[in-house]
């Protein structure tokens, strides 16, 4: 039997400029995974990420500071990438497509993080809601399409190892979940505002059969009684 772990990256760098890319507590929350993976007995021979830096930065991160069974096998699909929370933003509303416009929004509340939640889960539920898909270049049914193609197609490929640890996001993790456990669509975002940056989803796997073993494990960061270390964003 194989197994499939899903490692949501480490947290990202909600509110610069550029959020495609860890924060230093990204990069100690991935440190972390890696040494939890030395201590629990566990090695790392394959790695598969999506295209986005803070999966191939979590990656590398995790596994500078976990055993390496060589040759350490590296690759990435775009099929593991993110749904583009931009695109889904915008269509939601529209005023925050001109640059510095949500910037500023978020800036005159005294909790931007809560504010951005409300108003991304509305963006969330348009497009999930299917009534509006010809509006996006991805629609919800496409993104859960194309995340469950790059899972089959990684379980499915000759030679695969017995363990695969699969960088990517908290909205992919969620759409294989979502397939998996048969979540209706409208309830699938809900698990994914739960999932905790590294949080670890274990799959099992065997000709024709996936199974899924648990889902958003933070057991590398609850063990340290760092509560600074659990993020959601």
């Amino acid at each position: 039997m194989g197994v499939i772990y899903l490692v949501r990256h480490g947290q990202a760098s909600f509110g610069a400029d550029d959020y495609d890319q860890l924060s230093p507590l990204g990069q100690e929350q991935a440190k972390r995974l890696g040494e939890w993976i030395n201590d629990c007995g566990l090695t790392v021979s394959t790695i598969a990420t999506g295209t986005q830096k803070r999966h191939r930065q979590s990656a590398a991160a995790c596994s500078a500071a976990c055993p390496i069974q060589e040759p350490l096998r590296w690759q990435e699909d775009a099929g593991f990438n993110e749904f583009d929370h931009h695109e889904v933003l915008v269509r939601h509303s529209p005023e925050f497509a001109e640059a510095g416009r949500l910037t500023e929004f978020l800036a005159r509340d005294s909790n931007p993080r809560r504010a951005f939640q409300q108003i991304f889960s509305q963006a969330v539920a348009r497009w999930t809601g299917g009534k509006h898909d010809g509006e996006y270049a991805e629609s919800f049914a496409a993104f859960r399409k194309r995340v469950w193609t790059a899972l089959r197609q990684l379980v499915d490929a000759p030679g695969t190892a017995p363990e695969v640890w699969v960088f990517t996001s908290g909205g992919t993790i969620s759409a294989i979940v979502q397939e998996l456990l048969a979540i209706p669509d409208e309830r699938i975002f809900e698990l994914n505002w739960t999932l905790v940056n590294t949080g670890v989803t274990k799959l099992l796997h065997r000709p024709g059969k996936l199974n899924l073993s648990y889902v958003n494990s933070q057991a590398h960061l609850e063990r340290l009684q760092r509560p600074d270390l659990i993020t959601y964003r």
